[in-house]
């Protein structure tokens, strides 16, 4: 679906659990999350904590979608 949204010249952000599927699918802006249960959140975490975490991956997806790309790109905060 990534793809063919891009298609219509709406750039697309996918949030994934497991990145290699998102390249394999053709997703072009790829944004890593944190484990298949919860891909925008820990409960290991307290509120705050939690709360940054999924700040972080939403302020890395907007990132994403205003950065221009030449192919298969993935975002994460070790970059």
């Amino acid at each position: 679906m990534v793809k063919e949204i891009e298609k219509a010249g709406l750039a697309v952000v996918h949030v994934a659990t497991v990145v290699p599927i998102s390249k394999t699918v053709g997703a072009n802006r790829i944004v890593p999350a944190v484990a298949i249960p919860y891909p925008l959140g820990n409960p290991d975490l307290g509120q705050k904590e939690e709360k940054a975490l999924r700040r972080s991956i939403v302020e890395q997806a907007l990132a994403a979608l205003q950065t221009e790309i030449d192919g298969q790109t993935v975002f994460s905060d070790e970059d």
